[in-house]
């Protein structure tokens, strides 16, 4: 079966890279950038190092920093105005998955008709969208490396997945620097985001071994470091492994998909409205207790690489320990449970079977290792809410 392996053409990482932004897009043969960010990026000083170089590269620019914490079609719509009143030629994407999936969005409704909601699913956007530029300010949705968005029709509360290779950005710059104003909770909920992505990624039946190498790097790193970058925001080693952990599992999974997790996910963030991080978080350990026996090889080596000894346990003893390892992990950097997020029980059971239904839809548990009915993902709501 043909396989085939995306990431975009140039990835820059280290710190100090967003510093070579400029150089970038000059190389493109492009001259005005629209800026796609969010206000706390603008107020905390963000942009300064790349405004720097985009100014010592000819290149001119204006700002559009409305964007809210989850991307919505009202924002996308509100950035397309912008970018052809400020007659733009490029977009370039600086802050969390927030920014960069609405400047996906953008780029390809300025070059293909109707709204952004007739490409919900996957490869139905047919012309390349204007270029775009992707600088991540968190370390968790890969989003400057995948070909996804995620955009939330927010008259239906749906969150609308897209995708296709249309959508990569051109450039990806990882700098670790614009990471370190991030809050230990901000650390945590987008580094499980990121560690989700990895663990979906390798467990996926689409997996492949390109993808798996980059998902079991991901996995690896994140177990390491995760945590220190979590209690010391300063520790610039520890933010750029987990910033390439982020990046790597961005790779791996835009190449085999996400799984179960996502599918379920993203209609608890459009219900309550949940960070997107955070709701991966709070279902992560509980698809995987349900997943693992369809495939105990898979969770088992995700055991060993987050640094469980397996010798002279069973496959299934073995894969048992990564629901441990990631519980572990949960516990230390404090991930708060459906219940401190202010999900009331009754609200989630009135809510879960349509919630069900929009997993399925979603196409994503169709990739898990272990297949699902509705009744079962109602019924890992409530075990997810309980546990």
């Amino acid at each position: 079966m043909q396989k085939i392996f995306r990431m975009p053409p140039t990835v820059i990482t280290g710190a100090g890279s967003a510093g070579h932004t400029g150089s970038e897009i000059k190389k493109m043969g492009v001259k005005k950038a629209l800026i796609i960010t969010d206000k706390v990026i603008v107020e905390i000083g963000a942009l300064k190092s790349i405004e720097d170089s985009l100014k010592e590269n000819g290149i001119s620019y204006s700002v559009f920093d409305d964007i809210p914490t989850e991307p919505t079609v009202e924002y996308v719509d509100k950035g397309i105005k912008a970018y052809r009143n400020d007659k733009c030629d490029c977009l370039l994407a600086i802050g969390g998955g927030s920014a960069i999936d609405t400047a996906k969005a953008i780029s390809v409704m300025l070059t293909n008709e109707g709204e952004i909601s007739d490409y919900m699913g996957l490869d139905k956007i047919k012309n390349s969208g204007v270029p775009l530029i992707a600088v991540p300010t968190t370390a968790g949705t890969g989003s400057e490396v995948t070909i996804f968005t995620i955009i939330t029709d927010t008259h239906n509360d749906v969150k609308m997945l897209i995708g296709g290779g249309l959508l990569m950005p051109q450039v990806a710059i990882a700098d670790p620097l614009l990471t370190i104003s991030m809050p230990p909770a901000l650390t945590a909920a987008t580094g499980m985001d990121a560690l989700c992505h990895a663990i979906e990624a390798y467990v996926s039946l689409k997996a492949n071994p390109l993808s798996d190498i980059f998902a079991l790097s991901a996995i690896e790193l994140l177990s390491d470091f995760l945590r220190a970058a979590w209690a010391n925001g300063n520790n610039l080693e520890a933010r750029e492994k987990v910033m390439i952990a982020s990046l790597k599992a961005g790779v791996a999974f835009t190449n085999s998909s996400v799984t179960l997790v996502h599918g379920m996910s993203r209609p608890i963030g459009a219900n309550f409205h949940v960070p997107h991080g955070l709701s991966n978080a709070v279902l992560l350990t509980t698809v995987m207790e349900y997943s693992l026996m369809a495939n105990p090889e898979r969770y088992a080596k995700i055991s060993e690489t987050m640094g469980f000894n397996t010798y002279g346990l069973n496959v299934l003893e073995a894969a048992k320990l990564s629901v441990d390892a990631v519980k572990d992990l949960v516990r230390d950097i404090k991930i708060p449970s459906m219940q401190e997020l202010g999900i009331e029980e009754s609200r989630l059971i009135e809510k879960a079977p349509k919630m069900a239904e929009a997993a399925i839809k979603s196409g994503s548990p169709g990739n898990n290792p272990r297949q699902v009915t509705k009744e079962d993902i109602i019924n890992l709501y409530k075990a997810a809410y309980s546990s």
